[in-house]
């Protein structure tokens, strides 16, 4: 696995198994993530589809704070007649918490209160669309 930090950024290299089925489309698994499977129409659905899965399956683990297993080399994989080895690249974002002092005018604070708002949700939200 290769993970260097870069601004709150963490990037991740894994090895995948890419088999092709009989109607065209792939199937994905991942040799050092039991369990992470997915599967592609055709082979560039898959190339996508095997980048979105590898990047729901390390978040999960940061998130439960649970190791992320090391990668190990593409060149060490046995595979069957007709599968083929990619690696996936992703960028995983540091979503830990963090507390931030902030300042609101009065009558927005009473007015948060009144509606049952979480101001922390509202600012996630606003920076979210704010940065994509």
């Amino acid at each position: 696995m290769k993970r260097r930090e870069r601004r709150q950024t963490m990037e991740y290299v894994y090895p995948a198994i890419f088999s092709p089925n009989t109607d065209g489309s792939f199937t994905v698994t991942y040799p050092d993530l039991p369990g992470c499977i997915t599967e592609g129409k055709s082979l560039e659905n898959a190339l996508f589809m095997a980048q979105n899965a590898l990047s729901q399956w390390i978040a999960y683990l940061l998130d439960i704070e649970q190791e992320v297993p090391k990668a190990s080399p593409g060149t060490n994989i046995v595979v069957n007649n007709g599968e083929f080895v990619n690696l996936i690249r992703i960028e995983a974002k540091d979503r830990r918490a963090i507390k931030r002092t902030v300042s609101i005018p009065k009558w927005m604070d009473d007015k948060a209160i009144q509606s049952g708002l979480s101001l922390s949700r509202v600012l996630q939200d606003a920076l979210s669309q704010r940065f994509q």
